[in-house]
């Protein structure tokens, strides 16, 4: 019995040593936690004190943006936390307008572009001393907008290596401003070249995120792009420009927030006028000159004529070497081509009054010089008018005509060709000096001189007067046509 009483109690002393060690444990784990919740406690109270710390006066702004860009409260990777869909205002500050490359239909413009939105994460105290924060070193560490640039022709790298601006300010709207170089692609109808207004366009969306999670607006509805005042437009015309949103029919993306910018430019008429017009109306007129030479003047025609022609083909093919080759009918194609084509014509005129003023003349007819053709011809006109006019004496006429008689009001030089009736019963054909009575009177042939001398009068008036009615309809036609 002893024995067992003993064995007893030693099995009761085990279960008191293993209560004893469980007690030790579970005071020792509560230490450890109350430990670690104080040390918890303390980190939290430094923590919101550095929280509050890091606004004071004194603090630098990288400071302030180390302590909002930590990777535990804020992710570049998602878009600013705002309720509903994020709106980026955007404006764009036209800076410079480079001069345009007629060949190629590109114009060089640069511009700041401003975008602007909210992002509550970055919101900081009003008691810094910073209006607002520059976080141009923080760029790779803030969320931006993926906005890239659509419907341009090619970027052009900046010249100086800062070309941007990020600012973030107290209530959490961030500023991003960027300078870009573009040369545009544009649109001009160069069948009315040099009168036509090239149209110039960009546009600018969102590459990743849909219209339902940002969408792009212009900042206060601005209607036209705002211009510095140092802008410089170098040859470079800006006649219009506006700001509207991207037409659905036209874009490539419909379900993408999209904004477009349109540039009109003019071209400069005057540049074109000193070069291009002037000059070609100097050297069509200079052509008319030879009109007013004589006709056998050979040397000095011949020599005007291709002379002109010449400067022509060298002023003209100077300057389209200059343009795009396009395959339609152009306006510089129609100038070049009737003003070459009265250059010809005047020479082919000298031609013809050459060869007419050489020709033998008919019946030794007598070429009186030092008179007017037109003056010589000009009884023998009025003449015949005149006898249309009198019709009512035609009957009568007729009569004494049948009797043998002259005509009335007819009348017979001494070197004029008639039919006589006194040779027999043949009538025959000689000078009215014979004495014969005149039945029917021949018309005397002109001179050849004296039609050259006409064709050359009659070209100084048709030549000017054809050309000037092209200028009116070259001009006015395609100046409304653009």
């Amino acid at each position: 019995m002893g024995w067992v009483a003993l064995g007893r109690c030693a099995g009761g002393g085990g279960r008191l040593s293993s209560v004893l060690s469980l007690s030790l444990t579970s005071l020792a784990s509560s230490l450890i936690f109350t430990i670690l919740c104080i040390l918890t406690l303390a980190l939290t109270l430094v923590t919101l004190v550095r929280a509050e710390d890091i606004f004071e006066d004194g603090k630098s702004d990288k400071e302030i943006l180390d302590n909002l860009l930590l990777s535990t409260r804020y992710d570049k990777r998602l878009l600013p936390p705002v309720q509903g869909t994020l709106t980026v205002n955007v404006s764009v500050l036209l800076l410079s307008l480079a001069s345009p490359d007629e060949s190629s239909l590109k114009y060089e413009v640069e511009f700041l572009l401003q975008q602007q939105w909210y992002d509550p994460r970055l919101r900081y105290s009003n008691r810094s001393q910073y209006e607002f924060l520059n976080a141009i070193h923080h760029y790779d560490d803030i969320w931006l907008p993926d906005t890239y640039f659509i419907m341009h022709g090619d970027f052009k790298d900046p010249l100086i290596p800062v070309h941007f601006a990020l600012r973030i300010y107290r209530n959490g709207t961030v500023n991003y401003l960027m300078r870009r170089h573009l040369i545009l692609s544009c649109q001009g109808r160069l069948n009315i070249f040099p009168f036509d207004d090239p149209l110039c366009s960009f546009a600018i969306e969102s590459i990743s995120y849909e219209q339902t999670a940002i969408t792009y607006v212009w900042k206060n509805d601005e209607g036209t792009l705002r211009k510095s005042p140092s802008l410089t437009s170098l040859n470079a015309y800006l006649i219009k420009n506006q700001t509207i949103t991207c037409p659905i029919k036209v874009s490539w993306r419909g379900n993408y927030s999209c904004l477009k910018v349109d540039l009109i430019f003019t071209r400069d008429r005057a540049f074109y006028f000193t070069t291009v017009f002037i000059p070609g109306i100097i050297l069509v007129t200079s052509s008319f000159i030879t009109f007013w030479l004589e006709w056998n003047a050979v040397p000095a025609r011949v020599m005007i004529g291709v002379t002109t022609m010449l400067n022509f083909f060298t002023t003209s093919n100077g300057f389209r070497s200059t343009l795009p080759v396009v395959s339609n009918l152009t306006a510089m194609n129609v100038w070049d081509g009737v003003c070459m084509c009265f250059i010809y014509a005047s020479l082919l005129e000298f031609v013809c009054v050459n060869y007419v003023g050489r020709k033998r003349p008919m019946h030794n007819v007598v070429y009186r010089p030092g008179e007017n053709p037109v003056t010589q011809r000009l009884p023998a006109v009025l003449s015949r008018i005149g006898i249309i006019l009198a019709s009512p004496l035609t009957l009568s006429q007729g009569k004494k005509k049948r009797e043998g008689g002259p005509p009335t009001g007819a009348t017979t030089g001494p070197n004029e060709i008639v039919t006589c009736t006194n040779c027999g019963p043949n009538p025959c054909t000689h000078t009215t000096t014979n004495g014969c009575t005149a039945e029917l009177r021949k018309k005397e042939p002109p001179h050849p001189i004296r039609v050259a001398k006409t064709i050359d009068v009659i070209a100084r008036i048709t030549f000017p007067v054809a050309y000037f009615m092209f200028l009116t309809f070259f001009f006015i036609h395609y100046k409304g046509t653009s």
